[in-house]
C-alpha cells in the first residue's frame, strides 16, 4: 500500500488516520520494525511527515491471533506476596505470558491458576509489569490490581525500581565497572533478532565484574532500559556474548542460557515501604560460586540508586 501525505503530521497519526481497521499500536510496531518506508527510508514513528511525501507500507499488517489464557496448574516459587503483587522466581523454559506460537502453557497461564491479577498492558498479558525472555531464569514482579501495577510501571519508567542481573559472558574483561550505551532495533538481516541500530530505541547497560570462571567472567549486570533481548544484545555488541545464548552466541555450549534476574528492589504501591528481593541462581549456572546476596544486593556505582 502506498499513499501520499497530505499535511505535516507523525507519521503513526498519518497511518492511524488511513487504516483506520487497526489498531495505532499495532500500527507503531509495524513501523518499528521497518515494515513502513517514507520516501523509501524507514523512520521513526514520531517522525514529522511533509505534504508530498510518500510512503510505503511493505510488509503486511498481521490480525492478532487470539492468546490461550486457560489457567494452569503448575508450581511456582513465591518469593514474596501481598494482596497487592506478589514476586516469583521464574524456572528456566516457561515463557512469561501466552504468544500465538506458543503451545505450552506460560507463567501467566500459571498466574491465572493461583488468583486475580492487573488488567495488564495487554489483554494477553495480566498481571505483568515487566517480562523476562523464555530461558531466563529469575524474579518477576506481578500486580495483583490495576492501582499496583500502574504504581509499579511507573517505578520502573523512572528507573526507582531496580533490576539486576548476574551473566556468564564469553571471554575476560576489566575489573572497573562501565556501561554500554547503544540503541537497539530489529535486526535488518532476521526479524527474529534484536541488533544495534542507529534508527533503535534507546538502550543503557550497566556492567561490573565479579569474578572468572573457566568458561567465561561473571558479571552482574543493571538495567537503566528495558528494550527486548537487551542484555543480550549488548554483550553481544561488545564482543562477549552469554554463554548457551543460541540466539546471539555462535559458539555454542552443553549450557543452557547463563542469565538470571537475581535481585528486584523496589516501593510498595500501597503502604510505600521498601521491598528487596533476592533469588540465588540455578544449579546449572556456572560460577555460581561467585554469586551471592551481599554482592548482588549491595552498593551499586553504576546508576547512583544506593
Amino acid at each position: 500500500m502506498t499513499f501520499k501525505a497530505d499535511q505535516f503530521e507523525r507519521l503513526d497519526k498519518f497511518l492511524a488516520r488511513m487504516l483506520p481497521d487497526h489498531s495505532r499500536t499495532k500500527l507503531a510496531k509495524l513501523v518499528d520494525e521497518r515494515g513502513v518506508s517514507v520516501n523509501s527510508k524507514a523512520q521513526k514513528p514520531s517522525f514529522l511527515l511533509t505534504p508530498g511525501d510518500m510512503i510505503e507500507v511493505t510488509s503486511p499488517i498481521r490480525e492478532s491471533v487470539a492468546h490461550d489464557l486457560t489457567p494452569a496448574d503448575i508450581p511456582l516459587e513465591i518469593l514474596y506476596e501481598d494482596d497487592q503483587l506478589l514476586v516469583v522466581n521464574k524456572p528456566r523454559g516457561l515463557a512469561t505470558h501466552p504468544a500465538a506460537s506458543l503451545k505450552a502453557p506460560s507463567l501467566v497461564n500459571a498466574l491465572l491458576g493461583r488468583g486475580a491479577l492487573s488488567a495488564g498492558s495487554e489483554p494477553y498479558r495480566p498481571g505483568i509489569v515487566h517480562r523476562l525472555d523464555r530461558e531466563t531464569t529469575g524474579l518477576l514482579v506481578v500486580a495483583k490490581t490495576d492501582s499496583a501495577h500502574w504504581k509499579l510501571a511507573r517505578q520502573i519508567a523512572a528507573k526507582s525500581a531496580e533490576r539486576r542481573y548476574v551473566a556468564l559472558i564469553e571471554g575476560k574483561i576489566g575489573d572497573e565497572p562501565f556501561r554500554v550505551d547503544a540503541p537497539i532495533g530489529r535486526d535488518r538481516k532476521n526479524r527474529l533478532r534484536m541488533a544495534v541500530d542507529p534508527l533503535g530505541k534507546p538502550a543503557v547497560t550497566h556492567l561490573r565484574k565479579l569474578g572468572e570462571v573457566e568458561l567465561g567472567t561473571v558479571v552482574m549486570v543493571q538495567l537503566e532500559t528495558g528494550r527486548t533481548h537487551q542484555i543480550r544484545v549488548h554483550l553481544k555488541a561488545i564482543g562477549h556474548p552469554v554463554v548457551g545464548d543460541a540466539v546471539y552466541n555462535s559458539h555454542r555450549t552443553e549450557l543452557p542460557l547463563q542469565l538470571h534476574a537475581a535481585f528486584i528492589s523496589f516501593d510498595h504501591p500501597v503502604s510505600g515501604e521498601r521491598i528487596s528481593v533476592y533469588s540465588a541462581p540455578p544449579e546449572d549456572f556456572a560460577g555460581r560460586e561467585l554469586v551471592g546476596e551481599p554482592v548482588v544486593a549491595g552498593p551499586w556505582i553504576g546508576l547512583g540508586l544506593d
